[in-house]
């Protein structure tokens, strides 16, 4: 099929071919006759299978010029990243059309961003917080919005977005059309949909839980922290294939001790990102990551949902991810748009369970490989990996229960008195001791 066969405007078909692009995926052959029927739509596939654009597509094919001030399409998202992203996808298909696209995130001058709604707009994509903050100083309306799009709903609800999305949702206009799109279903995503959507039509264009098929997958066990950075070390070194590597990890703290050893050894070659760094920073290091001068970054799985990036041979999980669907997520940062890709996973003992359950659910074992002889393995424990050793409450109160055995000592004579009773019989014994029971009734 190509995207002629979908019956797309001539603006639409221009800027596929200025991309190159000529057919649609699966996801998104399958799911643009759908929405364009005005359904709700839940739509599920595999994270570089180009879900993006299945639902940018028929939501430009159906979006006529308006110079209304205020948004008539929204999209959520769960990171800045994934904002800039998605943006940049609407103006890139747009460019033959006189739509307005902007996005909004946190973490930047919220004046510029309320002087970019108030400009006016037809399409916003936002992160849930800033869009509640404007939309609390009045700047922002969304009555006229006509379809709202969650994108990545799982990650916004793992982040604790849930609070946010429900006052969103519950400005929106009550008649509009629902998208989601996820490489996962989980059980509170499945909640949001039931509670929100109306005869939501499922669309997978695979298995909940399947990872891209063309992603080599492999995984070493490895002992500890230090040991896993030699081992990275050795395949950085070693291995000519690793052109362009991700590698994550579970923390920011890892992320900056890991870089700090590799940045040493692999000078300008060696790059970071968390939710720790400046948005300037993090833009300017991807943009390093993405044309090779800086060909591994570090990141942690906040930043995994908004990488969108192409040609990455390698992703390494030096930490395997306690959430089955976020190696999932992980992986499909490589082998994208039907490209082969690497993923390589260490595994130390307490993550074995974090792989069973990973294993579970792609419902496939992900083979093991020996380490190699040359790697020095480490004794050295991080704090994180040290035996935790209680500590004892010195504040808590000592028991004064009696302890079992303890020696019984004779009272004393003065404590052997009997309790005669109280004062008033003390004396009506006094009385009759005196003068018997004479005079007594």
């Amino acid at each position: 099929m190509t995207f002629n066969e979908l019956n797309l405007n001539t603006p639409l078909l221009n800027a596929l071919d200025d991309l190159g692009i000529s057919k649609p995926t699966t996801i998104q052959a399958k799911a643009y006759s759908v929405i364009l029927s005005g359904k709700d739509v839940v739509g599920i596939a595999q994270t570089g299978t180009g879900k993006t654009f299945a639902y940018i597509l028929p939501i430009l094919k159906q979006l006529k010029f308006s110079n209304q001030k205020h948004p008539r399409v929204l999209v959520l998202v769960p990171t800045r990243e994934l904002v800039i992203q998605v943006r940049d996808e609407f103006k890139k298909l747009a460019s033959y059309m006189n739509i307005r696209v902007e996005g909004i995130y946190g973490g930047t001058n919220i004046n510029t961003q309320k002087q970019l709604v108030y400009n006016g707009l037809d399409v916003l994509i936002a992160t849930p917080g800033r869009l509640m903050d404007i939309t609390l100083t009045g700047t922002l309306r969304l009555k006229n919005i006509q379809k709202l799009v969650i994108d990545e709903i799982d990650e916004m609800l793992d982040l604790g977005f849930l609070p946010q999305l429900e006052k969103v949702v519950d400005l929106l206009p009550a008649k509009r059309q629902n998208l989601m799109f996820s490489a996962t279903l989980t059980q509170e995503v499945e909640k949001v949909v039931n509670k929100y959507f109306e005869n939501a039509q499922k669309i997978e264009a695979a298995p909940h839980g399947t990872p891209v098929d063309n992603i080599s997958q492999s995984a070493y066990f490895v002992p500890n922290f230090y040991t896993k950075a030699n081992l990275l070390e050795y395949l950085l070194t070693n291995d000519d294939s690793l052109i362009k590597v991700l590698v994550f990890v579970s923390n920011k703290k890892i992320a900056d001790r890991l870089f700090e050893i590799l940045n040493e050894i692999f000078p300008d070659k060696i790059g970071v990102m968390h939710s720790n760094k400046s948005q300037n920073y993090r833009i300017r290091t991807v943009g390093n990551f993405q044309n090779g001068s800086c060909p591994v970054l570090i990141a942690t799985d906040l930043i995994a949902r908004g990488l969108d990036i192409s040609e990455v041979s390698h992703v390494i999980n030096f930490d395997t991810p306690a959430i089955p669907e976020t190696y999932i997520h992980r992986i499909g940062r490589t082998g994208r748009a039907d490209k082969e890709g690497i993923s390589i996973t260490f595994i130390n003992e307490a993550e074995k369970a974090y792989q069973a359950e990973i294993e579970t659910l792609m419902n496939r074992e992900i083979p093991i490989l020996d380490l190699p002889e040359e790697i020095e393995i480490s004794d050295i424990l991080t704090d994180d990996e040290k035996p935790k050793i209680p500590e004892k409450n010195y504040l808590k109160p000592v028991s004064k229960k009696k302890i079992a055995g303890q020696a019984f000592h004779e009272k004393k004579e003065k404590n052997k008195k009997k309790n005669s009773g109280s004062p008033s019989r003390k004396r009506d014994l006094a009385k009759i001791r005196k003068y018997g029971n004479k005079g007594r009734k």
